[in-house]
């Protein structure tokens, strides 16, 4: 096997400080930027070029779109940079919370997303896990107008009207208090405008982080290049959302709150006193200052609220080089400076901060040596691609835990469940995609950040001794979205794995609740994707399940789906079952989890959803992000069992080629991760090794 010799570009500072890529050793193999194409949303990765420790609770990346749910605030198809913002939204199909984004520009202020775009070449863009780079007109001009929040967000609040397929299968039931709205995203558009040569120069721009501030550089044209002020403008909030902003021109800094937390339709909990502060200090003196109001600018002042809502600081014209330390709290004021203070004190250079970065990515991506790859293009260099996956793994779930000291011992934290703020010797985590990552992701950080586990389940404990249930999808606080109880499996992993510091007992009540207890209003709701106002979803359906052994579709939305991932959930419970010592209960489950027995039509060879009296539902009706050729293989627990019901292995390996030659398999997604391996799972491992 042939040694890979890459050619990677030597990267070179935008802002000139040469050894800023020095000694970046595997992360010279991270393009933070894979992820961050495509014109629709299914087409796009969900990835930014974020710049932010592993799990750091805020990512700071360039600003080209104005995110919401199914759009992310970066995209590489764009061509202009509104500003710098600091983000919380943890995937593209979820919800903003709390953000601040930082505007620089020359002359008159430009408050609004759609007025303050800056062109700029991909040629002088460098983006590194460790720091951002660009250089872009200095002259502001309008473009992007179809790239706002307030135009395309297709679902308000989170929420979404019933699809119709599930209303069809489930006899037109809906529920009375859903009202009509757009379920579509439209189509995204590339950015207005086309690229125009520099009328007042450029500004570099350089962006690195810690876990809770953002540092922000730039070099604004000399006085010899333009007679314009240069200005920084800080956006608090967007339409809708009325915040508070603050100017302390002696201290060089302004603060303020945002409030904006997208998904606040979906789920139980409201969060009412949730806000996202901040604290920005700036290394040069204001030559003038003001606030702006829904676009209108207010010289001279100091306090405002409402919304859409920011503050400026105009800087004299001789200032070319002006640094930005934002400090981020879900806590307070007081909070966000206190993070500034303890993370990036002004004797610590932003170069010291980049080398901090670095060594902290490098401390985890380090762990594995990748010897004796084979030569292949750039474009399919699986340095690259390993190495940036990681890279995007890392980074969730996010610890939104606050230091109070210097040791960092003991932590402050909102928790949106009780919408208080805690204080412990731990860490807080949320941005808990569990659908998404239970698969693998949770195996993974026992690799690559095992001194993390146990935290992260106590978390999880945390979480339901606050609400009373373990999360599905917790954004801030429970979303509901997606299916099942996949929570049972994270902790069951860790278990297996032997990371034991955390309850048990208390681990295995949450778990034994989501195996034998429906949610509130289970016969009422179809608890279907993005339903507003809804109770904790738990396992939808448990209650005809237990009966039953399946989820009828004309009474619950995605039926298929979560009868077949309720048996993996219960056989993942039956392990932590074992570990609390509740060994009847574990037997109970283990026989449960064969419940996939139930929907699996032989007549067709298909597993199939089924209905309240026994009939076949159709193959097309019960399915979660597939079809019945995906979710027939999705017994993840058993393989060996449901080779035995298709009547042995070679029938499940007939089965299999016939799903990868006819082109059913989609790896993008989550249902088929698993399959190209039930191949060696049932004793063909070379039919796994040669699918390409």
């Amino acid at each position: 096997m042939k040694a890979l010799t890459v050619s990677l570009p030597i990267l070179s500072s935008i802002l000139g400080t040469s050894s800023i890529h020095d000694n970046a050793g595997v992360l010279k193999y991270v393009n933070p930027k894979i992820g961050s194409y495509g014109v629709t949303p299914n087409g796009n990765g969900g990835m930014i070029p974020s710049v932010s420790p592993p799990f750091g609770m805020t990512r700071w990346t360039p600003q080209t779109r104005e995110n919401f749910i199914s759009q992310c605030p970066y995209n590489d198809l764009d061509r202009y940079i509104h500003g710098f913002q600091a983000t919380h939204q943890p995937a593209i199909w979820m919800g903003e919370s709390g953000q601040v984004v930082l505007s620089p520009g020359l002359g008159e202020v430009k408050p609004l997303f759609a007025q303050r775009a800056h062109a700029f070449d991909k040629q002088n863009e460098v983006s590194t896990p460790y720091v951002y780079e660009v250089e872009m007109d200095a002259q502001a001009v309008p473009a992007g107008f179809n790239l706002t929040e307030s135009i395309y967000s297709p679902v308000p609040g989170g929420a979404q009207p019933v699809p119709s397929i599930v209303s069809a299968g489930a006899n037109g039931r809906t529920r009375r208090d859903v009202s009509a709205g757009p379920s579509i995203m439209p189509r995204q558009h590339h950015s207005e405008g086309s690229r125009r040569t520099p009328v007042n120069g450029t500004i570099k721009a350089a962006l690195t982080a810690t876990a809770h501030v953002g540092i922000l550089q730039l070099r604004f044209p000399s006085s010899l290049e333009t007679t314009s002020e240069p200005y920084v403008f800080i956006q608090a909030t967007r339409q809708n959302w009325t915040g508070e902003i603050q100017i302390n021109s002696e201290a060089r800094e302004i603060s303020g709150y945002n409030p904006q937390r997208q998904d606040y339709a979906l789920g139980p909990n409201r969060a009412p006193n949730f806000r996202g502060f901040f604290v920005s200090q700036f290394s040069e003196p204001f030559a003038s200052y003001g606030t702006a109001l829904n676009g209108t600018l207010h010289d001279g002042s100091i306090r405002e609220t409402g919304a859409p809502l920011g503050a400026y600081a105009r800087f004299s014209k001789n200032v070319s080089q002006v640094e930005i330390r934002t400090g981020v709290s879900f806590v307070s004021v007081d909070q966000a400076r206190r993070n500034l203070g303890l993370e990036a004190p002004n004797c610590i250079t932003f170069e010291d901060i980049v080398e901090q970065l670095k060594g902290a990515w490098l401390e985890k991506m380090s762990r594995v040596k990748i010897e004796g790859v084979n030569q292949t293009d750039a474009a399919h260099d699986a340095l690259i691609i390993f190495y940036t996956g990681l890279f995007h793994a890392l980074q969730y779930p996010s610890d939104f835990s606050e230091p109070l000291s210097v040791d960092g011992d003991m932590k402050v934290f909102y928790c949106g469940y009780t919408d208080s703020i805690h204080q412990a010797n731990d860490s807080y985590y949320q941005s808990w995609s569990i659908w998404d990552t239970f698969r693998a992701e949770h195996s993974l950080l026992t690799l690559f950040a095992p001194e993390r586990v146990n935290s992260l389940i106590r978390s999880l404990i945390g979480i339901f001794e606050w609400s009373g249930r373990l999360p599905m999808w917790a954004n801030i606080i429970e979303t509901n979205i997606m299916i099942g109880t996949h929570v049972d499996a994270v902790i069951a992993n860790a278990l297996e794995r032997g990371f034991k510091t955390f309850d048990i007992s208390a681990a295995w009540a949450g778990v034994r609740k989501n195996a034998f207890e429906p949610p509130i209003n289970d016969t009422q709701l179809l608890y279907y994707d993005r339903e507003p106002y809804t109770p904790d979803e738990a396992r939808a359906g448990l209650t005809k399940y237990m009966l039953r052994g399946y989820v009828p579709n004309d009474q619950w939305a995605e039926s298929g789906s979560r009868a077949l991932d309720y048996c993996f959930d219960d056989y993942a419970a039956s392990v932590v079952a074992k570990h609390a010592g509740d060994n009847a209960t574990s037997t109970v489950l283990r026989k449960r989890s064969k419940n996939y027995h139930n929907i699996y039509n032989a007549a067709t060879t298909f597993m199939e959803a089924k209905n309240a009296n026994g009939t076949w539902a159709g193959s097309e009706q019960g399915w979660t992000e597939g079809d019945d050729w995906m979710y027939t293989f999705n017994v993840m627990h058993d393989p060996w069992g449901l080779a035995y019901v298709m009547g042995g292995p070679q029938k499940l390996k007939e089965k299999l080629d016939e799903y990868f030659s006819g082109g059913h398999n989609d790896q993008s997604n989550e249902p088929s991760h698993h399959a190209p391996y039930l191949y060696a799972a049932v004793g063909y491992p070379a039919s796994t090794q040669n699918l390409t």
